[in-house]
């Protein structure tokens, strides 16, 4: 029998095909035609790209720090985020016309938003080193960096204006950025200068009063303290032994006249005095020598007990004066053991030694003076005393002053170098000298769209639209439980098929089957045209859906 021959994989394809032809035709043609709808009521989008270059200092930091020290991606950011601002956007909105009917739908802010998604900023690396032999300095960079502002829009010449006003942008915001840092540094370095003098000169006063209130007593001037008191107390030791050289000579010319008038008085025939008896006994010079030392004595001992009152028994003049009366005393011991034994013979006296007042009184007036000087030297020596007991006193307030002002200082010292700094590199962006932003490629206009891929959104509608018909089909003829073939029913059931009957179709039946056939085609076609009208409707104008359909997004 026919129906009992082998059946192919083709075979099954072209009887579904022949029972489900319409369908698959209905549900290929809806997507396809929505597809191709949307392919070609989508508008054209352009985009325009230019490039800038961050340029290094033409000045080597090694030379001149700069004081704008934000990284370069850092400073971009702010200046992107300065030209993104609202006020800005609505200016070039309102220059160039943009979105002229997206305006009437939306508020102001909806279309600032919609133009900051329009822009873009990418860097292209983050050092592109320039190839060179020259041999740069230790520690500094010799990078570039490089990045790309663009625009998207419907009219390709509005888009090139708006991308290079934007780049016009970015230029003069980083110069006018750079020289806003340099002179906010500056002028906030000149006012901490400012303060930092007012409290180095109030220091400086506060150690100044404190000099001249103790002036002579600083610790600075401790070593000349002690040279000067050294010198005054060797002035006065001169001094104390030319007063005694000055006494002993005035009491051996007293004695000497005194024994002068004794042997007269004795030659005469008269008795000596008892005074003169009393002081020249045996009438011997050697008692002279003797009584001048016994006044050297005396003289040494009332300096020991001055040098005493002032200082300790280790003071080097208070050692001296106590070893002169150690070597005087046992001179006079001496001299009273050897008395009487060691006798000379009267020696002529001259008799005009006795008559000299005027040598008198010349020694009686340097005595004077040399007492005077002596009460000069002792006051000095008082005061400078008092000098250097009080230094080790003041020292450590000395010191927290003096700590206070040093360090005062190193910080204004510090701080004028840092200004002087700032000025430079002030000097230096206003000379536009430092990082540089520089239009590289400006925007050109742009002759093919950049959105939308017409060809592409036609394949993809093509294949979904053949993906959804064979699915529907496939899903039909696995819900259809009738059979269409002997196959079928043989696979079914185990009883044999005796006999198949054509389908009898009536005059009836085929009007019926007519009218539904036209009524189904009709309501396909108004199906179709109002869904490709739809798309049409949404499609039309519609920038946004441009780039949500692309599969790289702008």
């Amino acid at each position: 029998m026919e129906g009992r021959r082998n059946t192919s994989g083709m075979d099954v394809l072209l009887e579904v095909w022949t029972r489900r032809k319409w369908l698959a035709i209905l549900v290929f043609t809806g997507p396809f035609a929505v597809a191709v709808s949307l392919a070609i009521a989508l508008p054209n989008l352009y985009r325009s790209t230019a490039t800038l270059l961050l340029e290094r200092p033409q000045v080597s930091e090694t030379f001149v720090k700069s004081s704008v020290s934000s990284e370069p991606e850092t400073r971009m950011q702010t200046i992107s985020q300065e030209i993104l601002s609202r006020s800005r956007l609505q200016e070039l909105i309102l220059r160039f016309d943009l979105y002229p009917e997206f305006r009437k739908r939306v508020t102001p802010e909806e279309v600032v938003d919609r133009m900051r998604r329009d822009i873009r900023m990418e860097f292209k690396g983050r050092d592109i080193r320039m190839e060179s032999k020259a041999v740069e300095p230790q520690g500094e960079r010799g990078a570039t960096v490089a990045f790309t502002l663009s625009f998207r829009g419907r009219d390709p010449e509005t888009v090139v204006k708006v991308t290079n006003t934007l780049a016009s942008w970015f230029v003069e915001e980083n110069l006018k950025l750079r020289k806003r840092q340099a002179a906010g540094t500056a002028k906030f370095l000149r006012v901490e200068l400012d303060e930092m003098k007012k409290k180095l000169d109030k220091e400086e006063r506060r150690l100044s009063a404190f000099k001249e209130r103790h002036l002579g007593e600083l610790p600075e001037q401790m070593a000349v303290n002690l040279t000067t008191l050294g010198r005054l107390n060797a002035e006065l030791r001169l001094n104390k032994e030319n007063q005694t050289r000055t006494l002993e000579w005035m009491e051996r010319e007293k004695l000497a006249g005194q024994l002068a008038l004794a042997r007269q008085q004795y030659a005469d025939g008269n008795s000596v005095p008892p005074s003169v008896d009393s002081l020249v006994p045996d009438g011997d010079a050697e008692v002279i020598t003797a009584r001048l030392a016994q006044f050297r004595l005396a003289r040494l001992k009332q300096e020991l007990t001055d040098l005493r009152a002032h200082f300790s028994e280790k003071y080097p003049d208070v050692i001296r004066v106590k070893a002169e009366i150690a070597s005087l005393e046992r001179q006079l011991a001496a001299a009273d053991s050897n008395d009487g034994s060691a006798a000379k013979p009267d020696s002529q006296v001259n008799p005009s030694r006795t008559q000299d007042g005027k040598a008198r009184s010349e020694a009686d007036k340097q005595l004077q003076t040399l007492r005077e000087e002596e009460k000069t030297l002792r006051q000095a020596i008082a005061t400078y005393d008092r000098r250097v007991d009080a230094t080790p006193r003041l020292e450590q307030e000395y010191q927290e002053l003096f700590g206070d002002y040093k360090t005062m200082k190193d910080l204004y010292n510090a701080l004028l170098q840092r200004y002087q700094e700032a000025l430079m590199a002030e000097s230096i962006e206003q000379g536009r000298k430092g990082d540089q932003v520089r239009l590289l490629d400006p925007a050109v206009l742009s002759t093919r769209p950049a959105a939308p891929n017409r060809l592409r959104l036609i394949l993809i509608g093509l294949i979904l639209s053949i993906g959804l018909a064979g699915g529907a089909v496939w899903l039909i003829e696995r819900r259809d439980t009738s059979f269409h073939t002997l196959t079928e029913l043989e696979a079914f059931t185990k009883l044999p098929v005796l006999v198949r009957i054509p389908r009898i179709t009536t005059k009836a039946d085929a009007s019926r089957w007519q009218r539904q056939v036209w009524i189904g085609t009709a309501a396909a076609l108004v199906g179709l045209a109002i869904l490709v009208g739809t798309t049409h409707y949404i499609a039309q104008g519609n920038e946004q859906l441009v780039w949500m359909l692309e599969s790289k997004r702008s």
